[in-house]
């Protein structure tokens, strides 16, 4: 067997190798090294920045703040829409071993109904068991002091308190103020559209109604935040920065409490309005509709029992009769016509008819009758509006036309929006030839006109507008907006005033026709036969005014009207519109009541109420008023 050669180890060329395989080595290592310091150095330094944000994107939260909604005043400084303190009670699942044991415990001790149970059921869907939920809103004072007692037995379960908005004065004021409610999903598609959804991030409520709605943008206010950290969880740890919320405007109105409860209480149980002004500014000292209903209901969320009752009630407590109750002027619109007249040299305050209680067209069988059967014999425009003398407008009405009276009217503001605070408004109708034809095809018939010059026919007006048209009278044409904001409350308790809102002035060619009209509206106060005379006896000062009976529906021919006969919806509405003193008027007053009948008897007599009270109680404080307001 042949023995295999040693051979001899050449150390010198392993080492070599071991040298460039450790060098290639170190060169692997040294490279990787610098990869991952370039890394760090691009990391730490270059995108530093941007990785702290992620990071503390991860951290900290930016958590948005309500601001405290505006409080709302009458014009005197009294409180008519607070916020304030609510006391619920809230239940962070997490916290609670047995839910549904506390839950049947919490029912016990606190009477929770099966409606609260099941809105806390489905608020909890959805919701991190980390997060409170309501239990029950709105807690009393005897509430809190049975579930303190009781407290150290449910864990996870506290009374929190929270601001809320609250009415004290209740169905008074609820057709001015509104009132706030939950944001629903029509409110936040509006918010959205107005790009308004950041200012709303922590908003529940939001005004639905009235000053609230109307004046949401300055009421509301402006969010705050505050910056948290927060763990993986999205738990709180700590605050870090907090930017506070810019709290709501505080609003004055013009409103007069006590006048606004003088006047509700002046129309007891009566279905109307009575809208209450100062013809120098437009101002409205008092508004109010009957029935009304009480907006606190709603603030929480009404119950759809309470919901249904009212929306159902025939008695329609939730329009506001003063803006949205559209109603036929009646004769309250005579002085205007007359003023037409006169302007327009159809009539001269010497032009008589010979009233015989009958008006008749020539050629023509229908007859149209005088609110006083056998006439008021020979009539000029004075007698006839101190009378209320319906033959002598109708004569006027068909010599005028209807071309004439709607073109007026419209300047007026018939037949349109006054401009008031409030979405609330509906514009009332002035017919002319073009509405006609648009809302039946039908042509118009001069028979159509002879109504319209007592105030019927197609014509139906807002009892704001009617207000709104007889201070025009008052102030000799020039036309204000009616206003119910006054100004802002300032931190010093001193009001920053709004301008004044003026229209287009209601221009006539001869000046003195202003008079003759308004000493016609004297009379009939203070005439002889003036038709409101009865209501306006012995009062301590001078007004004038002009009644209304606005006919609901037509009498035939050879009928005569009986309100013993007709149903109570079909009866006349008593209105009547006023003001005081004669010779420089400070109030007016608008009164129209539902069914009640003749405006003599029935709307005139509140009319001499609400003026006692403004003179009695009102007239020293509003005698001046201040140059601002007048410019």
């Amino acid at each position: 067997m042949v023995r295999k050669r040693q051979h001899i180890r050449d150390h010198t060329a392993e080492s070599n190798l071991f040298a460039r395989r450790a060098a290639i080595a170190l060169l692997i290592v040294v490279g990787m090294l610098a990869v991952v310091i370039s890394n760090l150095y691009r990391l730490q330094v270059n995108q530093f920045e941007d990785y702290q944000t992620r990071s503390n994107g991860n951290r900290i939260k930016v958590v948005p703040i309500a601001p405290n909604r505006g409080l709302i005043y009458d014009r005197n400084g009294v409180l008519l829409a607070e916020n304030r303190p609510v006391f619920s009670l809230e239940v962070i699942p997490e916290k609670v071993e047995d839910l549904e044991d506390t839950l049947q415990k919490l029912t016990t001790l606190m009477q929770l109904t099966p409606e609260e149970l099941t809105n806390f059921t489905k608020n909890s869907q959805g919701k991190r068991r980390f997060k409170p939920v309501a239990l029950r809103t709105q807690l009393t004072e005897y509430e809190v002091a049975r579930f303190s007692a009781q407290q150290h037995l449910f864990t996870g379960v506290s009374i929190e308190a929270r601001l809320s908005r609250h009415y004290p004065y209740g169905d008074t004021l609820t057709h001015i103020l509104g009132y706030v409610a939950k944001i629903n999903k029509k409110d936040l598609q509006k918010i959205v559209e107005a790009g308004q959804e950041a200012n709303y991030a922590a908003t529940h409520d939001i005004g639905k109604l009235g000053i609230e709605k109307y004046h949401e943008d300055k009421l509301h206010g402006e969010v705050g935040y505050q910056q948290v950290e927060v763990n993986s969880q999205g738990r709180i740890i700590r605050i870090l920065h907090v930017d506070p919320p810019t709290p709501g405007k505080d609003i004055v109105l013009n409103v007069d409490l006590q006048m606004q409860i003088a006047v509700q209480k002046t129309l007891q149980d009566q279905r109307g309005t009575v809208v209450v002004s100062d013809p120098r500014t437009g101002g409205l000292l008092a508004m109010y509709s009957n029935p009304s209903y009480d907006p606190n209901l709603f603030v929480h969320g009404i119950s759809q029992k309470n919901y249904s009752a009212l929306l159902n009630s025939p008695d329609r407590p939730l329009i506001n009769r003063a803006t949205q109750g559209q109603y036929p002027p009646a004769s309250t619109i005579k002085p205007h016509l007359a003023l037409l007249g006169l302007d327009s040299d159809t009539i001269s305050t010497s032009y008589t008819i010979n009233d015989t209680g009958r008006f008749r067209l020539p050629n023509v069988s229908h007859v149209w009758r005088d609110w006083k059967r056998w006439g008021h014999g020979k009539v000029d425009v004075a007698k006839a509006i101190e009378v209320s003398c319906d033959t002598y407008y109708y004569d006027l009405a068909y010599k005028l036309g209807i071309d004439k009276i709607s073109a007026a009217m419209s300047e007026f503001g018939f037949g349109d929006y006054t401009g008031i605070d409030l979405y609330e408004e509906s514009d009332g109708n002035m017919p002319s030839r073009g509405w006609k034809r648009a809302r039946f095809n039908q042509p118009w018939y001069i028979g159509d006109t002879i109504p319209v010059g007592i105030g019927q026919s197609f014509w139906t007006a807002t009892p704001i507008q009617l207000n709104q048209s007889i201070n025009t009278l008052i102030n000799r044409g020039k036309r204000y907006v009616p206003q119910l904001m006054r100004g802002y409350m300032q931190d010093n308790g001193e009001v920053e005033l709004e301008s004044l809102k003026t229209l287009r002035p209601y221009q006539i060619k001869q000046q003195k026709n202003w008079d003759i009209v308004l000493d016609a509206m004297w009379k009939v106060v203070n005439g002889e036969e003036g038709t409101a005379r009865h209501a306006f006896d012995d009062v301590g000062y001078v007004s004038a005014g002009k009644t209304g009976t606005a006919q609901l529906f037509s009498v035939g021919q050879n009928e005569s009207y009986n309100a013993d006969e007709v149903a109570e919806h079909l009866r006349d509405n008593a209105m009547y519109v006023g003001f005081a003193p004669f010779e420089d008027p400070q109030v007016s007053v608008t009164v129209v009541i539902e069914n009640a009948g003749g405006g003599s008897s029935n709307a005139a007599p509140v009319a001499r109420q609400v003026m006692d009270f403004y003179f009695d109680h009102m007239a020293s404080d509003l005698s001046s008023v201040q140059s601002q307001e007048m410019m």
